[in-house]
């Protein structure tokens, strides 16, 4: 039998941690292939995602996905993040959280940043994202 990866178990923790004391946990994730986003808010393959109970409807962090709508720029979106791409997860007003290793995968580095996360005829990817722009902090 295989040893299952730490990482979904983490993730849960850092978001229950930051919910315990009234922090915003973000989600750092590599788009490829499998994850669905807004393909608007991806920058350089990446994208940071606010995973608190207030910016969320129906989050489920599984030991293969995490998956949860929100809403961008005023559209409900669904939003489905294989954890093999979650890069980090961090509280926003500290800084602490974890990284993690993103294997490369030969497809993804090669493909557009863009991610299958708008339906066919929705314009909302030619929108450009308001307000300012998540950052990650690297801890010593």
């Amino acid at each position: 039998m295989s040893e299952q990866s730490a990482k979904p178990y983490l993730v849960r923790a850092i978001c229950e941690w930051c919910a315990d004391n009234g922090l915003t946990p973000y989600l750092a994730v590599k788009v490829n292939e499998q994850t669905r986003v807004p393909a608007a808010y991806v920058k350089n393959g990446e994208i940071v995602l606010n995973v608190s109970h207030a910016a969320t409807r129906k989050l489920t962090i599984d030991n293969d996905w995490i998956q949860f709508t929100a809403r961008f720029n005023g559209q409900s979106q669904e939003i489905a993040v294989p954890v093999a791409s979650v890069a980090g997860i961090f509280a926003k007003e500290t800084g602490y959280g974890f990284a993690f290793t993103v294997a490369q995968e030969p497809v993804a580095a090669s493909a557009n940043t863009a991610a299958p996360a708008v339906a066919a005829g929705d314009d909302s990817a030619d929108r450009k994202p308001r307000g300012k722009p998540p950052h990650l902090q690297v801890i010593k």
